[in-house]
């Protein structure tokens, strides 16, 4: 026998696209503004998201953006949550 083993080629996953993954949109700056407004808060106030997550690359974001993501939920049909872009 052999010490060496054989290496298989897997197929590469499209993360953005995989059904697992929730649906991200970039938030234009108006639509930003009234999430923010409806909330009463400040962008840093949101949960982070980094510039090196592969949604955010995706939708060529850049830092201080917010993104919103679409969940399926089994009890409420959608979920939706918001993300400040930073850069770290």
């Amino acid at each position: 026998m052999s010490g060496k083993k054989k290496v298989e080629k897997t197929e590469k996953i499209e993360v953005i696209t995989h059904d697992l993954v929730p649906k991200h949109v970039l938030l234009d700056e108006e639509e930003a503004k009234r999430i923010l407004a409806k909330y009463r808060i400040k962008p840093y106030q949101l949960p982070y998201i980094k510039l090196s997550d592969p949604q955010a690359k995706a939708l060529k974001a850049k830092a201080g953006d917010i993104i919103k993501i679409i969940r399926a939920s089994s009890t409420a049909g959608e979920a939706i949550a918001y993300r400040y872009v930073i850069e770290q």
